[in-house]
C-alpha cells in the first residue's frame, strides 16, 4: 500500500481554518465532499464523530488520523490538513495536533483500511518527515514531501 496512490494534491489543505476538533472534521469533510459530490457529508461526519467517541484518533506527536468506513464509497480516500497553531484533539499525549490525515474507506474494505493506517503510522514515526510537513507552506510542497517519503520507506 503506497500513500502516493491515495493522496492527491487537491485533497490537501495547507492551513486549516478550524479551531476545534469538530470544526476541523467538518472542514475536512466539506473539502472532501467538494471534490466528490457522491459522499454524504452528514453521514461521513457522523461516522467520524462516532469513531472519536470510541477514543481519540489523536495519536500523539502532533498527529491525528481520524478514520472511518462509509457505505457507497468506491475506493479509499486520504485527505491531509495542517494547523500551524495546533488543535486540541484530545490526543493521547495531551499535545495539540498539527498534522491531520483523514482516511475514509468503503465499508467492505477492512484489509485495505488497516494497511493504509499502518502505512501512515510507519511514515509518521519519522520526526524529520513530520517537521517537513509542518514547515511546508502550500499543498504542492506537502504533496511532494508525502510522495517522496512514501518512496523511501519500504512497505
Amino acid at each position: 500500500m503506497k500513500l502516493k496512490d491515495l493522496i492527491k494534491e487537491n485533497l490537501i489543505i495547507a492551513e486549516l481554518k478550524g479551531k476545534s476538533k469538530k470544526q476541523v472534521l467538518e472542514e475536512l469533510v466539506n473539502h472532501l465532499v467538494s471534490m466528490n459530490r457522491s459522499i454524504d457529508s452528514n453521514e461521513l461526519l457522523r461516522v467520524l464523530i462516532e469513531r472519536e467517541k470510541l477514543g481519540s484518533t489523536g495519536i500523539g506527536n502532533g498527529i491525528a488520523i481520524p478514520h472511518g468506513k462509509l457505505n457507497g464509497l468506491a475506493s479509499i480516500v486520504l485527505l491531509f490538513g495542517k494547523s500551524s497553531q495546533g488543535i486540541d484533539f484530545d490526543s493521547i499525549d495531551g499535545s495539540p495536533v498539527h498534522l491531520i490525515f483523514l482516511l475514509v474507506a468503503p465499508s467492505n474494505s477492512a484489509g485495505v483500511h488497516l494497511k493504509a493506517l499502518a502505512r501512515l503510522s510507519r511514515l509518521l514515526k519519522d520526526n524529520n518527515f513530520r517537521q517537513a510537513l509542518i514547515k511546508a507552506s502550500d499543498s504542492q510542497s506537502i504533496h511532494r514531501i508525502i510522495v517522496d517519503e512514501d518512496k523511501k520507506v519500504s512497505c
